[in-house]
């Protein structure tokens, strides 16, 4: 019988697919100069400090400002963004509806900035099989900040030993192993499952 151990979710590219590229692939045809554009312009800093709380059309202007031959491009980053969500990563949903189903103690800790938030939540309503979801935008603080862990730790009664933290990015896991967090760098659905049934979280299909 599977266990009942708590696991603490991020959200991008684990639960729900991000990737600027679905909108800029088409604005800016050369990958390079579009790898360019995501790397320098509108690079993974700046969108952190969205995340982490700064308003989202000011961030857009002060960098237009910044870099006025790219304002058209920067634009579209505010512009279309719901595009750069295309729907769920496959596999996760289904593994996380389980997980429910058994009774483990689910909770979201995510960088997402405040204003997209609203609207990402009510696109995707698997997030409310969540007990409590710790976004960044609210919170004026991002991963892989440790005070960003340590709110979650407080505000949902989480035992950093007894917790499965799973994130896409590396530099989060390691923050998350720092505090004690068991966590599990996502690469995809089935080896995320593979991890949780080793755990005894999961029980096997």
């Amino acid at each position: 019988m599977a266990g009942q151990k708590t696991v603490l979710f991020d959200l991008g590219n684990v639960l729900i697919e991000w990737d600027p590229r679905h909108v800029y692939r088409s604005l800016i045809p050369d990958e390079a100069q579009m790898e360019h554009f995501l790397a320098h312009v509108c690079d993974s800093e700046w969108n952190r400090s969205i995340d982490a709380g700064k308003p989202f059309l000011q961030a857009v202007r002060e960098r237009q400002a910044l870099m006025p031959s790219y304002a058209d491009l920067i634009w579209q980053w505010y512009a279309r963004w719901p595009e750069m969500l295309p729907g769920e990563v496959p596999g996760s949903v289904a593994l996380l509806g389980q997980l429910k189903a058994q009774g483990t103690r689910l909770f979201a800790l995510s960088n997402w900035s405040r204003e997209t938030f609203g609207p990402t939540r009510q696109r995707f309503g698997f997030l409310e099989w969540f007990q409590d979801l710790v976004v960044s935008g609210f919170e004026g603080m991002a991963k892989p900040d440790p005070a960003f862990f340590r709110l979650a730790i407080d505000r949902c009664a989480l035992v950093p030993a007894e917790t499965v933290f799973v994130d896409d990015i590396q530099a989060n896991i390691d923050a998350a192993l720092a505090l004690g967090f068991d966590a599990v760098r996502f690469t995809g659905a089935d080896a995320l499952r593979r991890e949780l049934e080793a755990r005894n979280i999961l029980q096997p299909r």
